[in-house]
């Protein structure tokens, strides 16, 4: 969906996230019950932060109900929070989780990629490929505190993080499913899971659109811990303690090192990448695919 109805937003304002929201306010709410002002809350609509400043801690929850569906409003609310604890030196790292019961995040709003022109799509996909681009070099450290059911756009989320943990909770699925709907992951996609689980584990896990339960995910190594529901944050908190003992200058060059190669190959192909991603999800088989989906999706609801 538009920013706003009936308004475009250009290419090169994607790359400066605080014109995108214009009118839009961060809004601040009343610390917790027994914090300091350090843990003050701020946020737009979609986007929740709970800042520590004294740890030098930030929480991030996603609160796009009822999924977390990644819609360009709340693609582009996350950019704008991320980039101000970024340019706040205060902070050091950041938890990434969700405020909605049940899912971390479904993934990318396919409301966005279907019945729309190819103008919205470019819109669209450029502020998808923004986010990631953002997370998976990130010079903050990132752990994803997986509190949901997590497919799709949602795991790529987590996979651009330094760190995973998932709830153990069977119905907490996590992988990049896009082949069950008729979707291709592109090739950065790709890339950020081999990097992750290497080539044989993620040729099977693309090509069949797996999606793994708890235990799963963690013996492929999709998720680097998986521990009972009530304590993903406290341990998300735990495991920031130990990467924030680690110099951040030594941290970041290596973190750099390891992604960037990854970074460059988008960046040097940002705009193919876009009009591929746009030619692809006009043609008609596609949208007749994704309208299918959205009507049993409207029908479960009913």
């Amino acid at each position: 969906m538009a920013l706003a109805a009936g308004t475009r937003v250009s290419s090169r304002a994607l790359l400066r996230p605080w014109a995108l929201l214009r009118g839009t306010t961060i809004r601040r709410t009343e610390p917790a019950a027994g914090s300091g002002d350090s843990a003050r809350r701020f946020g737009t609509q979609r986007v929740l932060v709970e800042p520590d400043a004294a740890a030098g801690v930030a929480v991030m929850k996603f609160k796009n109900p009822p999924v977390n569906s990644l819609s360009l409003e709340l693609l582009t609310e996350f950019i704008i929070s991320l980039e101000k604890l970024e340019n706040d030196k205060t902070f050091r790292g950041v938890i990434l989780t969700s405020d909605c019961p049940r899912v971390f995040s479904a993934g990318l709003d396919l409301t966005e990629m279907c019945g729309k022109n190819p103008a919205h799509y470019a819109e669209y996909w450029k502020a998808v490929q923004e986010l990631w681009l953002r997370l998976y070099l990130s010079n903050l450290v990132l752990i994803a505190a997986i509190n949901g059911a997590c497919p799709a756009g949602g795991c790529l989320i987590s996979l651009t993080c330094d760190y995973r943990i998932l709830a153990d909770n069977p119905k907490y699925l996590i992988g990049l499913n896009e082949t069950l709907l008729g979707i291709v992951a592109p090739f950065w996609f790709k890339d950020t899971l081999v990097n992750t689980i290497g080539h044989r584990a993620s040729e099977q896990a693309l090509q069949l659109g797996l999606l793994f339960l708890p235990a799963e995910a963690l013996q492929v190594g999709l998720v680097d811990q998986v521990v009972p529901e009530d304590q993903v944050l406290s341990t998300a908190l735990s495991v920031m303690a130990r990467w924030m003992a680690i110099p951040d200058h030594a941290r970041q060059l290596t973190k750099n090192m390891m992604r960037k190669t990854t970074v460059d190959r988008l960046v040097k192909q940002r705009d193919a990448d876009i009009q591929n991603f746009v030619s692809f999800i006009s043609r008609d088989s596609i949208q007749k695919s994704l309208q299918m989906y959205l009507e049993k999706l409207k029908q479960k609801k009913g």
